[in-house]
């Protein structure tokens, strides 16, 4: 396959490239305080950071740098001292998504990698939206149209490059692929197909799939139940858990809206698994002891919790998450609903283990609150990006909070404690 690719990349003095080898030989940096795919390290929105502040004036944290990325609702991953993104450069014609490696501290450009891929703005913005994985010297993305690329994190250079439609015949949902890259030992996963996909993660080989039509747009969980290591997949359709070696089915369960649209990534909590769309269909759970899925409580009863886009949170027997336009809480156990919080529209949210909730409104705002099931109260608001869509959900990480909007704007503030 061809492809047409851009690169560009600084040029280093030697002592950065020696710092920069050093980093990456020894592996100094914490990876506990890395983000290095989305929802984290722990594959859950919870970062392991606990030491950073949010005691911050009322003009707002401190900015440490921005950037103009392209169109996009993908979020930043960080690893090594380095975050990674994606935009599309937005015309009508002749679009192009780009790759970005940043210095994490201060936003220079290290390199940029850029090809071919349409705007494809249908009922929204358009523009990217599966987000960087980082492992260990690689990085792997996927685009909304199929483009599959394995880079090499310090320079931007491809490694393999695959297309998931035109090489690989998966069809394409209605908005196009959305689940980010998920790397599981020697493969690579994929929310793709039927019931997902993986591939070599050194070569880009097709090593299983579950057939080829349109697929989910959430990204695979990887999780452990009833002894054994499976990934949980919001599939088009339903809920599906497989086997990471050979992608067996192990169980499957109904759930579906009106547009085949799962966006957000299950939660698993021992054998039961929670999940949630959009589209007035509401929340689920699931005792799927002996992988045999049983409904506890079902979204044509339970739609207190709708997650359009972003994922919920569980925290001390309790889901944080946007049902629409509300931020609430609702009880894991049964789906009752404790507290409803309307200031920030179709936001996203992520947390630090400690349970306190880092919110990002749809007009960029961000917000800290602790997760309470008595009610909701906000310790420190603040706008710190340009008032436009902001659906991307905010990322902790080395006591920084990084954010960006629809539009491309990337901000990356101090919260250092």
């Amino acid at each position: 396959m061809r492809i047409g690719l851009e690169s560009k990349m600084d040029v280093l003095r030697p002592t950065t490239i020696l710092l920069l080898a050093m980093v990456l030989i020894s592996g100094t940096a914490a990876v506990g305080d890395d983000w290095p795919i989305y929802r984290g390290p722990n594959h859950n929105g919870f970062s392991n950071e606990t030491d950073w502040k949010a005691d911050w004036p009322a003009a707002g944290p401190k900015k440490l740098w921005t950037k103009s990325i392209g169109m996009g609702f993908s979020s930043i991953t960080v690893a090594n001292g380095r975050a990674y993104m994606t935009g599309n450069s937005g015309q009508k014609k002749g679009a192009k998504d780009t790759i970005f490696c940043l210095d994490a501290n201060t936003g220079k450009d290290i390199w940029t990698r850029s090809y071919d891929c349409p705007l494809e703005a249908k009922y929204y913005k358009g523009g990217t939206l599966a987000s960087p994985t980082v492992d260990g010297k690689v990085v792997y993305t996927i685009s909304k149209m199929g483009h599959l690329f394995c880079l090499d994190a310090a320079t931007g250079n491809v490694i393999w490059a695959r297309n998931a439609n035109k090489d690989l015949g998966f069809k394409f949902p209605t908005w196009h692929f959305s689940g980010s890259p998920l790397v599981v030992g020697e493969l690579l996963v994929f929310n793709l197909g039927t019931a997902g996909a993986a591939l070599n993660k050194k070569t880009g080989q097709l090593v299983w799939d579950n057939g080829k039509d349109a697929c989910g747009y959430a990204t695979p969980v990887p999780c452990k139940i009833n002894g054994q290591e499976c990934l949980v997949i919001a599939a088009s359709e339903s809920i599906v858990a497989v086997k990471p070696a050979g992608g067996k089915v192990l169980w499957k369960h109904p759930f579906v809206n009106k547009h085949k649209v799962s966006a957000a990534d299950p939660i698993i909590s021992g054998a039961n698994v929670f999940a949630s769309c959009g589209y007035n269909r509401g929340c689920i759970m699931l005792d799927v002891t002996g992988n045999k899925p049983k409904e506890l409580y079902d979204s044509s009863v339970v739609r207190n919790m709708r997650n359009h886009m972003n994922c919920s949170m569980l925290y001390k027997g309790n889901v944080y998450g946007f049902d629409e336009n509300r931020l609430k809480c609702i009880s894991f156990k049964d789906g009752s609903e404790k507290w409803s919080e309307g200031s920030f529209g179709k936001g996203a949210l992520m947390m630090s283990t400690d349970g306190r909730m880092i919110i990002m409104s749809d007009q960029g705002e961000l917000a800290i609150a602790k997760a309470d099931p008595a009610g909701f109260k906000a310790t420190a608001r603040a706008p710190i990006l340009p008032k436009g869509l902001c659906w991307t959900v905010p990322v902790l990480a080395n006591g920084k909070i990084y954010a960006r909007n629809a539009q491309g704007d990337v901000v990356c503030v101090d919260v250092s404690g």
